[in-house]
């Protein structure tokens, strides 16, 4: 198992209302896209994680990157 850690990106979650489609999150918190993935993973052991969201709404999207319910938050980011 790796010892390396994503770079906390925020310790808030990004609230977003998002319409149905396909996203990619960022897992590594280097993106400048945040939460979203823009390629800056690249070169290192991260993967965005694919997101399909079917109905529109408001949605919680975890940037600490520590989520136990990734992409969404789970409020992991009050313990960083």
């Amino acid at each position: 198992m790796s010892e390396t850690l994503p770079k906390i990106a925020a310790k808030v979650p990004a609230v977003l209302d998002l319409e149905p489609g396909t996203y990619w999150w960022c897992a590594c918190g280097l993106s400048a896209k945040q939460p979203f993935c823009d390629g800056a993973h690249k070169g290192s052991e991260f993967h965005p994680m694919k997101l399909e969201i079917t109905e529109p709404g408001k949605k919680a999207l975890c940037q600490c990157k520590h989520s136990k319910t990734a992409p969404f938050c789970d409020g992991s980011h009050r313990n960083l």
